[in-house]
């Protein structure tokens, strides 16, 4: 039985990876057929990068994360009310995110500005694919189409942006506060803090932020000040149930919707003269930092910091 179970392990282990590189050939086979110039050692130095580390971490997560799950034959599992949609808002994100970060590898290959676009947002979004495709085959979960229209929204708002403008006027970037709820389910809202970064939603916040000077290139407004519209959920500790009753105290939580509006800083528009230091600051864009802001909760306007 344990041979008969390291073999099954094992056959998902290199599935995995196949599920990805398979998917990634289909994408990036169109820009391998029609090579050109714009193929230098660079270049092949990115997709070989990218296939190492997509591969890796899809088998990475077969081999820990789906090895503690029983497995299933492949379906699909409709969960689009869970969370209160802060899930698919953390799809989006990451699509958006990885597409943004392939981009900058391309550029940096100096791959042609439309081919770059769509390799990297294909990447981005196949790599998500190829994580939902592992969770169709676990009796956990399911393939999730929900999931996969947010990875694609995710996507598309990086594409759509950099074939029309050249830039990303309109960035997704993602918040976090502790939150005290973790403490009263660990097993689902996390244990530790590396749990709770990824899996207690009462504490992430999404923001889409936009960069009004960027719209008007005449104006003297600032391109780098950016106005932010979070999404963030309160007192969620059970994935369909709005309502979650802490057996050790009988104190109920009723979940709540968020909203809130903010400043951030677009760290890409920062007026500096060294190139090296608008490569450094780039990467935070990922980030909303703290900043006061206006919350909206249940009807009730009120201030804080997210």
């Amino acid at each position: 039985m344990f041979i008969r179970a390291a073999c099954e392990d094992r056959k998902l282990y290199f599935s995995s990876v196949k599920v990805f590189l398979l998917c990634l050939f289909f994408v990036a086979s169109g820009s391998f057929a029609q090579q050109d110039s714009s193929w230098n050692k660079r270049s092949y130095w990115v997709a070989g990068t990218s296939m190492a580390v997509g591969g890796g971490s899809v088998a990475l997560l077969s081999a820990i994360w789906y090895k503690e799950y029983p497995k299933s034959n492949f379906h699909f599992f409709n969960d689009s009310k869970e969370w209160l949609y802060m899930d698919k808002c953390g799809h989006a994100f990451t699509a958006y995110r990885l597409s943004v970060m392939e981009y900058s590898a391309w550029h940096w290959a100096r791959m042609p500005c439309k081919k770059a676009i769509w390799l990297s947002g294909g990447i981005a979004w196949t790599y998500q694919l190829s994580v939902e495709i592992l969770d169709g085959f676990s009796a956990e979960w399911g393939f999730s189409v929900a999931d996969l229209t947010a990875n694609t929204v995710g996507t598309a708002l990086f594409i759509g942006q950099q074939l029309g403008w050249n830039e990303q006027r309109i960035q997704l970037k993602f918040g976090y506060k502790p939150s005290p709820y973790a403490k009263i389910r660990p097993d689902a809202l996390g244990a530790n803090f590396p749990q709770r970064l990824l899996k207690d939603y009462n504490a992430q916040s999404y923001w889409l932020c936009v960069a009004p000077g960027t719209f008007f290139r005449e104006s003297r407004f600032p391109k780098w000040i950016q106005v932010g519209i979070g999404y963030s959920i309160d007192a969620k500790l059970h994935g369909y149930n709005n309502t979650y009753t802490d057996i050790s105290t009988g104190k109920t939580y009723y979940a709540k919707q968020e909203y809130a509006i903010s400043l951030d800083i677009d760290w890409a528009q920062i007026p500096v003269k060294k190139p090296w230091i608008r490569k450094v600051l780039k990467p935070l864009n990922t980030i909303k930092i703290p900043f006061p802001a206006i919350f909206w909760r249940n009807g009730v306007c009120y201030f804080g910091m997210f």
